[in-house]
């Protein structure tokens, strides 16, 4: 029976019915539902409740099981108070704002109410219920649990304030909301759950509250669960000290039970998750593969991440996509027949789009970049190792390539508020922008949300990305360009390995994963094609060859984004997790 439900998903193109979650309630609890838990979910600007690209994935992992009538629940936290607002004073200091919203504008309040226990009281928790709507078909509810409860202590009604707010304390504790507070709040509402999906580690104590749910049997548990790991470094995953844990967890069998399967010195979230779920997997091959070696013995599968295809696509790519390729939108793979559509009208939606972004942001700086201009965009966390002034490595050559064709460059992204070095960067990269002011025009714009990241992925010539390898787990900047035939210019890590094809889809920059050479090769080859490649390839194609560059254009669209979408991805879960 199960098996046929879900095969029925694979037939992805028949369209059935939306299914309104509100007003149908009981339609919707018939359903055997994959359970995705995230601490973030990306869904629009104005309810901020993602932090980057681990809530980006979440968000479109949504949409696209909508569009494709997978029986999808997802669970996260309110966090009515927001990740951040980033303001920027003249020299780049960031300044972090409160990104309050209500979700009373947004969602329903359910009259059902759970409890989870935090030291040795009890905290009640609510749930508002989103309900995103494909504009092709179905539905999924989106529990967000929230706290502010009233007969909670103070300091408990704040948990769910702040996304990756706090200390180790308060991130601990958004974890026993999030994960046992949202098991017990799907009973409480009455889901059906077929598999609990666990989107990183965050979420991993949902398995011990299975554990006690099913007479603390692993290999039933194990059945239910699947676990998605996106990072890729060992300080990148989940650790709280045991005595933090005892303090908060006061049940010694509870603190057994995490012992024994997340670790003796530390309670690893990620260990957890893997040692009670059957189906594991990383965000792309490389990825998959570095996990293997950070974890072994467990098996680490590799599903790709891809986007939402119509969620990224500018409206004036979206229009000839309807035009010449109709139900793109729900079959992505039809992207590979962009060669059916006029170079010229290829061209003239991309210059609608770049014209909207330079328009932004001569409003909001008053650069005054112009349209004309090769313009290079970077934008995601602002961090060490994803390094933004890589491209400043060397003034004068930039200079020397601006001289050679023009080019302007626009950056954005956040710091972490707890990371120094991330906003060191940002200041360093504004005090860059002072020192080119006469010769190379370069803005840096605030507040990096979903919005302008549909501006920048759609409006830029060139997406750029450096990151160290292997630190990038997988990145989804450069596949949300490709859909709107941006080329991508990037470090040989995360999908990029899996979609370049140099001079075809892009370019690199530096060697080869599998190249045996020191630190300080990899430097010297990254910096050499880095302005090699935008000096002798890129600037006097762009401006001297419009015939290639519209190549690259057409093979952004029909090599990459008719493969790294979300429905891809999710038919891949379908086949290979959740079944």
């Amino acid at each position: 029976m199960y098996i046929l439900i879900f095969l029925n998903i694979i037939v992805y193109n028949i369209k059935n019915k939306g299914l309104d979650y509100m007003d149908n309630l009981h339609e919707a609890l018939e359903r055997q539902n994959i359970a995705y838990f995230s601490m973030e979910i990306g869904l629009r600007s104005d309810i901020a409740t993602y932090a980057g690209g681990l809530g980006g994935l979440a968000g479109d992992a949504i949409r696209s099981a909508a569009d494709l009538n997978i029986p999808f629940v997802a669970v996260t936290l309110v966090s009515n108070k927001g990740y951040f607002r980033q303001t920027l004073d003249p020299a780049g200091n960031q300044i972090e704002h409160k990104d309050e919203w209500n979700p009373a504008h947004f969602m329903t309040l359910c009259k059902e109410e759970v409890k989870v226990k935090i030291q040795d009281r009890d905290v009640k928790i609510r749930a508002w219920i989103y309900t995103y709507k494909s504009h092709i078909g179905g539905c999924v509810p989106i529990i967000f649990l929230d706290t502010n409860v009233e007969g909670n202590e103070s300091e408990d009604r704040k948990i769910t304030d702040f996304l990756y707010g706090g200390d180790q304390r308060y991130r601990l504790k958004q974890e026993i909301v999030l994960g046992i507070g949202g098991v017990r709040m799907l009973n409480a509402l009455g889901f059906r759950v077929r598999k609990y999906h666990m989107n990183e580690g965050h979420s991993s104590l949902l398995a011990l509250e299975l554990l006690k749910q099913n007479s603390v049997d692993p290999k039933k548990v194990k059945e239910l669960c699947i676990f998605t790991t996106h990072t890729p470094v060992e300080a990148g995953h989940d650790k709280f000290d045991y005595g933090l844990v005892k303090d908060l967890i006061k049940d010694k069998n509870n603190v057994e039970i995490l012992r024994k399967f997340g670790g003796q010195n530390y309670f690893d979230t990620s260990i957890f998750a893997m040692n009670l779920s059957n189906y594991i997997n990383g965000v792309t091959k490389r990825h998959s593969q570095i996990s293997s070696a950070l974890y072994p013995g467990y098996k680490i599968n590799a599903i790709t991440n891809g986007v939402h295809s119509y969620t990224w696509a500018s409206p004036y790519f979206r229009k000839l996509y309807d035009r010449y390729l109709p139900d793109w939108e729900n079959e992505p793979e039809l992207l590979i027949r962009v060669g059916e559509i006029p170079d010229t009208e290829i061209w003239e939606a991309h210059w609608s789009a770049k014209r909207d972004l330079i328009d932004e942001v001569n409003k909001k700086t008053g650069v005054g970049m112009d349209y004309d201009t090769l313009t290079i965009g970077f934008a995601r966390r602002m961090t060490s190792y994803k390094r933004p002034t890589l491209i400043f490595s060397d003034l004068e050559m930039l200079r020397s390539i601006n001289k050679r064709g023009k080019i302007q460059l626009i950056f954005a992204g956040k710091a972490h508020p707890n990371d120094e070095a991330g906003k060191q960067i940002i200041r360093d990269i504004f005090k860059i922008i002072e020192t080119l002011r006469d010769d190379i025009k370069i803005v840096f714009l605030e507040n990096y949300n979903m919005d302008l990241a549909a501006k920048m992925v759609s409006g830029v010539d060139v997406w750029l990305n450096t990151p160290n390898c292997p630190y990038e787990a997988s990145g989804t900047s450069g596949m949300k360009a490709a859909h709107n035939g941006v080329v991508n210019f990037s470090v040989l890590d995360g999908w990029w390995i899996e979609g370049w094809i140099e001079d075809v889809t892009g370019w690199s920059i530096g060697p080869k994963p599998d190249e045996k050479i020191s630190i300080e090769e990899i430097r010297t080859a990254e910096l050499r094609d880095l302005y090699y490649k935008l000096y002798y390839i890129i600037v006097p194609m762009y401006y001297e060859q419009k015939d290639e560059w519209l190549k690259l254009i057409n093979n952004s669209i029909g090599m990459i984004a008719s493969y790294f979408n979300s429905h891809r991805m999710m038919r891949y879960y379908v086949t290979q997790a959740y079944l």
